[in-house]
């Protein structure tokens, strides 16, 4: 829980948070910080460039030097070392996409109030589908691409021979855990909308004759193979307490006697009260989902022994926003 003293200058700030979070969404839309690159540019150079009103483009450029990602020096602006490294396209380290993300569920999330009121999900698909299904998928493997090699390392996969990576999207963790481990193949498992995305990572990284992608729905589809170890990266948390039973009980079903289930999610306390991340993420799944929350330790334990397993345990990983992972042996 946070303990920090609530003020009425701290409740302001956070009430009127989004506002540093549409700049820097607005910044990323306009894609304002690959444009500047390396260069320092004028106002009116960004303005041209951009195609956009230069008394709009000033008090962007303004506030996001007071918010320290960009610099200014004789009137020219340039991005800050954190903004070439995070936000400038073709760095490694881009996470643009996932911000891009968060600028797709503000509809709904502004629309909170009324979930609460209604319990039901208030997101509603729009023209967009398509843009918005690539910035999720596309965050989702900037995002994995900076855990999973350090997982890789961290996980001892090195006596397993066939992965499934259940609701894998691109791929990410199982390209990781390919190249960490040489006798290791994977089976990306997810809805055909992934597929085309999936392959061309997978080929990009040079794995195409190790892993393999399979399409479908692993609430409707029998997930089908012979595994020794089964990856479900966040996705329990997008559906409710049955369905989870189910994917668990679809997943162990796949694995082989002495196969290894890892669930990696956000995981709240025994009391679902924190940490805050998983707590506010619950609420995410509220305003897009019809049954999705996050689950607690205990939960996820007490699902992982219904579901047969043995020497179920949290291992003491702690990733971003305070992910974690439970492990359990058929």
């Amino acid at each position: 829980m946070d303990t920090r003293e609530w003020t009425a200058g701290r409740l302001l700030e956070v009430s009127g948070g989004y506002w540093e979070g549409f700049t820097l969404h607005a910044a990323v839309v306009l894609d304002l910080f690959t444009l500047i690159g390396h260069r320092e540019m004028t106002a009116e150079e960004v303005a041209e460039q951009l195609g956009v009103d230069l008394r709009g483009v000033v008090m962007l450029l303004d506030g996001l030097v007071a918010m320290g990602l960009l610099r200014k020096e004789r009137e020219r602006y340039a991005n800050t070392g954190a903004a070439r490294s995070l936000l400038v396209k073709d760095s490694p380290r881009f996470v643009g996409h996932m911000v891009m993300h968060h600028h797709h569920l503000v509809n709904a999330w502004a629309r909170l109030a009324e979930a609460v009121k209604s319990g039901s999900p208030v997101r509603e698909k729009g023209p967009r589908e398509e843009e918005e299904r690539a910035a999720f998928l596309m965050g989702m493997f900037n995002i994995a691409s900076g855990i999973a090699p350090l997982l890789a390392s961290q996980l001892d996969l090195s006596t397993r021979r066939h992965l499934l990576d259940l609701g894998g999207g691109p791929g990410t963790y199982a390209i990781h855990f390919c190249r960490e481990n040489p006798q290791l193949k994977a089976t990306v498992f997810d809805l055909p909308t992934t597929e085309p995305f999936a392959r061309k990572t997978i080929e990009r990284f040079g794995l195409s004759q190790r892993i393999s992608f399979v399409a479908g729905d692993y609430l409707k589809d029998d997930i089908g193979g012979q595994y020794d170890v089964a990856w479900l990266s966040h996705i329990l948390h997008s559906v409710g307490p049955e369905a989870c039973r189910l994917i668990i009980e679809k997943t162990v079903n796949a694995l082989l006697p002495g196969g290894l289930l890892l669930i990696h999610d956000f995981f709240l306390n025994e009391t679902r009260d924190g940490p805050l991340f998983p707590a506010l993420f619950s609420l995410n799944m509220l305003v897009n989902t019809d049954d999705g929350r996050a689950y607690s330790e205990k939960e996820v334990e007490e699902m992982l022994l219904e579901a047969g397993l043995n020497d179920v345990k949290r291992l003491p990983f702690r990733g971003p926003n305070d992910s974690g992972i439970m492990m359990g042996v058929r």
